[in-house]
């Protein structure tokens, strides 16, 4: 019995050992000229944060262009045709650019669309599978309980009815809930979110592109800048 229990006290300080200092939750950085935001990945939508980070890794993003704006609602960008000179002129519509595969759609009950939120660009799929690549971070605005009603009813909600947690949320502070249950939430800016009204509210084309390119640099933070955030940000979701 003394062996067991010696053997099992050895387990569990050896385990602690290996977890001992491991950030709750990864970060990243995303670098523009009209300044930068860190965001926190959710850790509830395991696909998304590490396809993610495998594309930050690789510096897949360096390089590309927020190529959609609309204040009030969203920036998007991570479309790799985007820093293909020859695809990206001056005036040129984008979006269309991917990475060959879908990520499988992972909604979650307590992941919704506020303000500052990072979430998956996709096409109109039945699966609700979200692009590879793309991405979009929201601005938002707020909304009334009568505007929330009156969305509940549009066929895009598909009966998605918003709690009144979020409906708070909505109000006070803003988002766009209209995109719930049907785009993939995957992370949150917890530090910088001017950046993305500053971007939100440069001069755009029909398209809904910048005139002047918007091009980002990402970046993973380092283990110790995490266990950092950790300390200041409260639990994910």
């Amino acid at each position: 019995m003394k062996k067991f229990l010696s053997a099992l006290l050895l387990t569990v300080f050896t385990i602690s050992a290996v977890f001992a200092g491991v950030p709750r939750n990864q970060y990243v950085r995303i670098k523009t000229s009209y300044g930068e935001c860190i965001i926190r990945l959710y850790n509830e939508t395991p696909q998304h944060r590490d396809n993610f980070i495998k594309l930050v890794k690789k510096g897949f993003y360096n390089g590309t262009l927020f190529h959609r704006v609309i204040q009030n609602f969203m920036i998007q960008g991570g479309d790799p045709d985007s820093k293909d000179t020859t695809k990206a002129k001056p005036g040129a519509e984008l979006g269309n650019g991917d990475v060959g595969y879908t990520v499988p759609a992972e909604f979650r009950d307590s992941l919704f669309h506020k303000r500052g939120v990072l979430a998956a660009a996709r096409d109109d799929n039945p699966a609700k599978a979200s692009s590879g690549c793309q991405f979009y971070i929201v601005e938002g605005k707020r909304f009334t309980n009568a505007k929330m009603d009156s969305l509940e009813k549009t066929p895009r909600m598909n009966g998605h009815k918003i709690p009144s947690w979020q409906r708070e949320y909505y109000s006070s502070v803003g988002g766009a809930p209209h995109l719930d249950q049907n785009y993939t939430v995957y992370g949150e800016v917890v530090m910088g979110i001017d950046m993305i009204d500053r971007i939100a509210a440069v001069k755009t084309d029909k398209n809904d592109r910048p005139v002047s390119d918007v091009p980002m640099t990402v970046e993973l933070l380092s283990k110790k800048e995490c266990e950092e955030l950790d300390k200041l940000s409260p639990p994910a979701p």
